[in-house]
């Protein structure tokens, strides 16, 4: 809780778009999103909510400048290296900025139309596919199969962490494992109970996402060399 003397503090800085979106980023870090709304900005602030407006139009583009601030923490390109290189170093420095604002997955999922500084980055990443000796048709097939990994994260088609302790879960699936003979297979591994190898140590969601963008960036280049055989 902020003293009295920090919020007049702040009450006499100069109110600027920069400031709001900062505030409003390191509100929904602490909070989450759902937390943040422009009475709370405008209170951390030390301002009235109406001055907020004359830098943001409405909660919507609060929420699209906050996510250009968190595009904007992604490493530029690296210089003088390979296209899967630059890619996926640039793509994990995506993740790394999602990891600091864990909320800004879910905005980015949200959002209707991307702003011009996402839409910015996707060109940038496009150009690293061109650069590196892709067509442009197999830029576009590469850049749908990466999909939501060019911006650091991944839609899963579930979520296989256990919510609930690893005993009970275990216990929980060995009663359906007739009726779902292949999941009950998974959990050992998904609740860390397994005996044996398993690919990663189990679910690390780190692990998986390198895991895939490792396999979808080794079979662009496999198409891509392909393509450039096909035309010599």
């Amino acid at each position: 809780m902020a003293t009295k003397i920090e919020e007049t503090a702040r009450a006499r800085e100069p109110l600027t778009r920069e400031r709001i979106l900062a505030a409003a980023v390191a509100l929904a870090d602490e909070g989450g999103v759902e937390s943040l709304s422009m009475r709370r900005l405008a209170q951390h602030l030390g301002v009235v909510p109406m001055a907020l407006y004359k830098h943001v139009a409405n909660k919507d583009e609060l929420l699209d400048g906050m996510i250009d601030e968190v595009v904007a923490e992604i490493d530029p390109p690296l210089e003088g290296a390979d296209w899967k290189t630059t890619m996926r170093e640039r793509i994990l420095s995506a993740r790394r900025a999602l990891l600091r604002h864990p909320w800004a997955t879910s905005v980015l999922e949200s959002r209707g139309e991307p702003t011009p500084l996402v839409i910015g980055y996707l060109d940038s990443m496009m150009g690293v596919f061109l650069d590196g000796g892709f067509s442009v048709d197999l830029m576009h097939h590469a850049m749908h199969v990466m999909g939501s990994r060019i911006l650091g994260f991944s839609q899963e088609l579930f979520d296989d962490t256990a919510s609930i302790p690893e005993e009970e879960a275990a216990a929980m699936w060995s009663q359906v494992a007739d009726v779902y003979p292949n999941i009950a297979k998974l959990i050992p591994v998904a609740v860390g109970t397994h005996e044996g190898p398993v690919v990663g140590g189990g679910c690390d969601d780190q692990f998986e996402f390198e895991f895939a963008l490792d396999l979808v960036l080794a079979g662009l280049e496999r198409l891509r060399k392909r393509d450039a055989a096909g035309k010599r």
